[in-house]
């Protein structure tokens, strides 16, 4: 298994004056030839909580798979300042903890104590900091008593704060999730609300849920055909019932 240098992390988590993420003119082009983005430029800055909103294939998945080059695409994004370009993977994929709409896609492991360690793991961290960092973000997501279940045994909201866990343990400066309330019920779903309000780190979400967008994020950014037709603050946006209509969002 390759190791993480983490003199390489260290220095990036440093830059506390450079934005978190920057997109310049990102474009890409499916082999069946969709262009599912087309020239999206965008800055998240430290701390900021924003959603990403549009239709169904407005090019939100694939803008959050090219934060830590899952895909490739023409124009740059940079993490932390950091470009992400394939020589910088490693240390990319330490600073954005990017979370799937099935949480399925992310546990693989047998036990919710090995899924969550796996990333740390991977960093080449000692077993002794592994534990604790396993112990912090089951604590972080209220899953403390779970580290020897079982993950395929879980509710879905259970799997999805675990999978959150996943990634918090590398502590990373940036959290993108994927749809995060998609398939819960009510009472799962309140619960996964109050935990992204608790959650300190700055986060980028993409969603359909806009009575949460309306509640959680002070920004958001509306996609649409691969390009970005609106972004600011989210109640100015939601004042614009024309524009919400127009790229198929509905008022919460």
């Amino acid at each position: 298994m390759p190791i993480l240098h983490q003199d390489s992390v260290k220095k990036h988590r440093l830059k506390k004056d450079a934005s978190i993420l920057e997109v310049i003119d990102l474009r890409h082009d499916y082999p069946d030839g969709n262009q599912a983005l087309n020239g999206i430029s965008l800055k998240i800055n430290r701390g900021e909580k924003v959603a990403l909103v549009g239709p169904n294939g407005s090019g939100k998945s694939t803008l959050m798979l090219h934060t830590n080059g899952l895909l490739k695409g023409d124009g740059s994004i940079s993490i932390s300042g950091l470009d992400v370009v394939e020589e910088n993977y490693s240390t990319v994929r330490a600073l954005v903890g990017l979370v799937f709409q099935n949480p399925d896609d992310q546990l693989f492991s047998p036990t919710v104590f090995e899924d969550v360690a796996f990333g740390p793991l991977h960093m080449g961290l000692d077993e002794k900091i592994v534990k604790t960092r396993v112990q912090n973000a089951l604590k972080q997501v209220n899953m403390v008593g779970y580290a020897q279940r079982y993950s395929y045994h879980l509710s879905v909201g259970e799997k999805k704060r675990i999978a959150i866990a996943t990634v918090l343990s590398m502590e990373p400066e940036i959290l993108i999730l994927d749809e995060p309330t998609a398939g819960l019920d009510p009472r799962a779903r309140r619960s996964l609300l109050e935990l992204l309000r608790k959650l300190p780190q700055t986060m980028l979400v993409a969603t359909h849920d806009m009575l949460m967008v309306k509640e959680l994020f002070h920004r958001m950014i509306v996609l649409d055909e691969g390009l970005v037709v609106a972004d600011g603050l989210t109640k100015d946006i939601f004042k614009d019932p024309d524009l919400l209509e127009a790229h198929g969002l509905e008022m919460p």
